[in-house]
């Protein structure tokens, strides 16, 4: 692959976000990744560069995974882009309002590496 895709991990776990940037690391040098800690920083950074690959928990504090969801979908440049939402929240009621305002996949906590990157690799079509 020799185009570069960026992603963005936005979670309030540092540990998360490093587990889940390792993860998308291995899937190659072409995979550009940085982090957020919450719903509002990710979309100061969504806001301010171009990301083709979104990762989010639910709970979070200052701005939720669902309201981040619910704001991207609303602006042309991320309507289409993939989010996968990665959460403790099991319930299908949570699964389907995250699916209802957008998102692409939903993963729940605890979630191997191999999990993530063959979603992430089914929803950019590297299969």
């Amino acid at each position: 692959m020799t185009q570069q895709i960026r992603a963005l991990v936005v979670d309030d776990s540092q540990a998360m976000r490093r587990s889940l940037m390792y993860a998308l690391q291995r899937l190659g040098t072409w995979l550009h990744t940085e982090e957020a800690q919450d719903g509002a920083e990710g979309l100061k950074k969504l806001t301010l560069g171009r990301y083709d690959l979104i990762l989010t928990d639910i709970n979070m504090p200052l701005m939720d995974g669902l309201k981040l969801i619910h704001h991207l979908r609303q602006t042309e440049a991320y309507r289409t882009v993939p989010i996968v939402v990665i959460t403790t929240e099991s319930a299908m009621e949570d699964r389907a309002r995250a699916m209802a305002l957008g998102a692409s996949a939903y993963l729940v906590k605890p979630v191997q590496s191999k999990v993530v990157q063959d979603t992430v690799r089914g929803l950019l079509r590297l299969e």
